[in-house]
C-alpha cells in the first residue's frame, strides 16, 4: 500500500544552509496528519515482523526511553492511564516497561536517543520504522561523526557545530529542521548500508518527495537528547502545486 500525504507544514524546497535549525513550541514539537492511521499500521507491521531492524536500546538508555515515553503521553495524551485511543480509534496499552515498543503504536514520529559519552553523543536506543538510506544497526552505538556519514556534505567543521548544538538543547525549547530527498519509491521503510552507492536524484525525474521534520529536545531528567523524525512522502505534482500554485 503507497501511503502518501498531499500537504507540507513548511516549504520542502527552500534552500537553507546546514544545519538549518529554527527554534520551536513544545505545541509544535509532534505532529499528526492525514496519513496517521496507514503509517501507524505500517509502523506495528514494521515492529512485529522486522523487530531487530527498527529497535534498539541499550540498557542504560531506558531510564531515558522511559522518561521519553511520559513526556510524549503528556504532550498527545495528557488525560492517559494505562490505555489510550489514538486519533484513527485504536486503543494502545501503555507498557512502561517497552517505552520503545509503545512509543512506536502512539505516534508517527520515530525516536533517537542520543547520550553523551565523553565529548560525544552516542546513539544509545531508537524506534525507527522509517529510515531514509540508513540502517540502525550501522549506527546504534555510534558516535554523531559517524552516525552522518556518509552524507557528502556533513564535514568536519559542520560536525563540530552540530556537537556544539547537542551540548546547548535544552528541555521545553525544541529545535527543529527539515530535509528533502527525492525518491523513486514511496516506501517508507528504506534502509540502506552506509557501504551500497547513493545517486543523486534528479527532481524532474522522480516520482515522491521524501522530507523529514526531524527536531531537537533535552530530556530533563536523564539529560538524554531526543531527535524526532516525522516522515512526509508526497507525489510530485502535490510539490509542483506548492511551487506554483494556482
Amino acid at each position: 500500500m503507497t501511503i502518501l500525504q498531499t500537504s507540507l507544514p513548511y516549504d520542502p524546497l527552500a534552500p537553507k544552509p546546514l544545519p538549518g535549525i529554527q527554534p520551536g513550541s513544545m505545541n509544535e514539537w509532534l505532529h499528526c496528519d492525514e496519513a496517521f492511521a496507514a503509517q501507524m499500521q505500517r509502523r506495528a507491521a514494521l515492529l512485529a515482523e522486522r523487530r531487530a531492524d527498527v529497535l534498539a536500546l541499550h540498557p542504560d538508555a531506558k531510564p531515558a526511553a522511559q522518561e521519553l515515553l511520559e513526556l510524549v503521553l503528556h504532550q498527545t495524551y495528557p488525560d492517559c492511564s494505562d490505555k489510550v485511543t489514538r486519533p484513527d480509534g485504536q486503543k494502545v496499552d501503555i507498557d512502561r516497561s517497552r517505552p520503545l515498543d509503545t512509543l512506536c503504536h502512539l505516534v508517527q514520529e520515530d525516536f533517537c536517543i542520543l547520550q553523551k559519552h565523553g565529548d560525544e553523543h552516542v546513539l544509545t536506543g531508537a524506534i525507527l520504522c522509517f529510515p531514509a538510506s540508513w540502517r540502525l544497526s550501522e549506527k546504534f552505538m555510534r558516535p554523531l561523526i559517524d552516525i552522518h556519514i556518509p552524507v557528502a556534505s556533513y564535514d568536519t567543521n559542520i560536525a563540530r557545530r552540530v556537537q556544539r548544538l547537542f551540548d546547548g538543547i535544552q528541555p521545553d525549547r525544541p529545535l527543529w529542521r527539515f530535509n528533502a530527498l527525492w525518491y523513486e519509491d514511496a516506501e517508507l521503510h528504506q534502509p540502506r548500508s552506509a557501504s551500497e552507492p547513493r545517486e543523486k536524484k534528479d527532481p524532474g525525474k522522480t516520482q515522491y518527495l521524501r522530507s523529514e521534520r526531524q527536531t531537537l529536545l533535552r530530556l530533563p531528567e536523564t539529560r538524554a537528547a531526543v531527535f524526532s523524525i516525522h516522515t512526509y512522502v508526497l507525489a510530485a505534482q502535490h510539490v509542483l502545486k506548492m511551487e506554483n500554485p494556482a
